[in-house]
């Protein structure tokens, strides 16, 4: 069995023995119950991971011996998935889903035909429950490199993104072209579009294509909004060069 992943600050990485205190001693001791002797690992989520040994372990803390460190450049070329606003609970499985497969960056879209209206400090609540969930599915998948929730942008300026974007991929159930077809650049990033639950609007469809978005269609069924993006990422990345 692989040893579990803990966070924590880069600075803390840079010594030989990495303390865990608060929420990750309380998990690693306390939930896990790792013992002196056992082995886990430490990610700043920047790319560096310390390969450990736990040299102490009390309630709520845990002193790590750093026996290697090893730190991975990105994933090329990035993906950014634009994942409309979703109905209650859905919105964290597809952050979940997407981190787990690998996403470099989650924009949170609020399209035209979104059920969910993020507001004020509604948003700010939303955004703060999606970036817990993507550092814990981080850890969960081994992950050195955590992904950035970004905050929530209008069409306005998700289409200022495609325009950036070195491929941008509206997904849509009855594009011609299928996803797995498309060719993607080796560098630069990737970002990919997915709708709500009610469709994306003529008008956003019409102007993410101005920005330069290409429509695409993962297959013959309709997936979720919550699923979507994580299977078009997970496409990408496997006829790409992400996962080789």
């Amino acid at each position: 069995m692989r040893p579990p992943v803990f966070w924590a600050e880069p600075e803390a990485l840079r010594s030989d023995l990495v303390v865990l205190e608060g929420a990750e001693g309380h998990h690693a001791a306390n939930v896990r119950r790792l013992a002196a002797g056992e082995r886990a690992d430490v990610t700043d989520g920047a790319g560096t991971v310390a390969e450990c040994v736990v040299a102490d372990a009390r309630p709520g803390r845990l002193e790590l011996a750093v026996t290697s460190r090893t730190t991975l450049p990105r994933p090329r070329p990035a993906v950014t998935v634009a994942q409309a606003v979703p109905k209650a609970g859905r919105g964290e499985l597809a952050v979940e889903l997407l981190t787990e497969v690998g996403v470099d960056t989650v924009l949170p879209w609020q399209a035209e035909r979104c059920v969910a209206r993020w507001r004020g400090e509604r948003a700010s609540r939303a955004v703060g429950r999606w970036r817990e969930t993507a550092r814990e599915a981080a850890k969960q998948s081994r992950r050195c490199w955590f992904p950035e929730v970004a905050e929530p942008v209008t069409t306005t300026r998700l289409a200022e993104r495609v325009a950036a974007a070195d491929l941008a991929i509206l997904l849509d159930p009855d594009a011609a072209a299928p996803l797995a077809g498309m060719r993607q650049p080796a560098d630069g990033e990737i970002l990919i579009i997915v709708g709500p639950e009610g469709g994306v609007s003529p008008a956003e469809a019409a102007a993410l294509g101005r920005a330069g978005a290409v429509p695409a269609r993962l297959g013959r069924t309709v997936l979720r909004t919550s699923s979507a993006g994580a299977v078009a990422a997970a496409v990408l990345s496997g006829c790409g060069g992400r996962w080789r």
